[in-house]
């Protein structure tokens, strides 16, 4: 063997072996119980993913899981990033994303709708109207209504709230160029609390929990709108769980999470956490409807 033959040899030799400690360092080292992961979820739901976050890591204390709150069009580019596992927004993927996916970054691997909430219409306590309807609610966002109010939302564009209220209630139809942008749902409540003249628009994640001291504090100085339903219109609901869970409240979404993780890491435990009855038991008492879990639902009453 020549001398130049060995040391071509030995390179070779050290260059896979490189190789293969790259390959190792690069496989996932995290599980359901240790290592940190990075997810994204819509602003909306962050009151309730802050507190399932807080209780999987205090039962995991090993773990870190990180998120990123973004408008709902965001989570859902920032599945095409390796480095984000796991989305909660309020829809699974369409056929044509789950294809971009599929061709992209290898598809996704699991997505669940496990709670619903409703979108909470608040106004000023002054404000003597406590019922609306439908078509009152389409108007004021259209710019059609007789009415002085101004309505208030998380944001003009990308946000599921706004997304909703375009697709489902304008259905397309171009809102109002009066219509406002708070930059957060909290920003929102805050708005509504100073001005008599405006109607706001948020997740009732945020407002809707009687046991959260933040919203104990907010609660007093708005005042949570009843909506009629379409086919009752002699019913007026409440954004609560015994009218979010059938839908009687008409303005409902789904939290769903959506999964990429290629094996059973830390994003994947917190969607069986939140698929579990110890989850489940976090959005019930967040005052949401559990999807996945039959707890029973009593009526209650929401601060009005």
């Amino acid at each position: 063997m020549s001398v130049r033959f060995a040391w071509w040899m030995i390179a070779l030799i050290l260059g896979v072996a490189s190789c293969q400690s790259r390959t190792v360092s690069a496989e996932p080292t995290d599980t359901p119980d240790q290592g940190s992961v990075w997810i994204s979820a819509d602003e909306s739901f962050r009151p309730i993913v802050e507190e399932l976050v807080q209780v999987y890591q205090s039962q995991h204390p090993r773990t870190s899981i990180r998120v990123q709150y973004k408008p709902e069009a965001d989570c859902f580019q920032d599945l095409f990033v390796d480095s984000i596992r796991m989305v909660i927004v309020t829809r699974r993927p369409t056929a044509s994303e789950e294809g971009w996916l599929t061709d992209s970054v290898g598809g996704i691997t699991k997505s669940r709708a496990v709670a619903r909430d409703g979108i909470a219409v608040l106004a000023h306590p002054s404000n003597p109207q406590t019922v609306w309807s439908l078509q009152e609610l389409r108007d004021l966002l259209s710019g059609k209504s007789k009415n002085s109010l101004t309505p208030v939302v998380d944001g003009l564009k990308a946000t599921s709230t706004v997304r909703f209220l375009i697709d489902s209630l304008l259905k397309g139809e171009p809102p109002s160029p009066n219509l406002m942008a708070a930059r957060t749902s909290q920003a929102v409540i805050e708005y509504v609390a100073d001005h008599p003249n405006v109607i706001g628009f948020v997740g009732v994640s945020w407002i809707g929990n009687r046991e959260d001291s933040l919203q104990r504090v907010w609660q007093p100085r708005v005042k949570m709108i009843r909506l009629t339903h379409p086919k009752f219109p002699d019913y007026s609901a409440l954004p609560d769980q015994v009218n979010v869970y059938p839908r009687l409240y008409p303005m409902t979404r789904d939290i769903t999470y959506i999964l990429r993780e290629r094996h059973a890491g830390l994003a994947t435990g917190l969607a069986r956490f939140m698929e579990s009855e110890s989850g489940q038991l976090i959005f019930k008492r967040a005052y949401l409807a559990p999807l996945l879990k039959d707890f029973g639902f009593r009526p209650v009453q929401l601060q009005e």
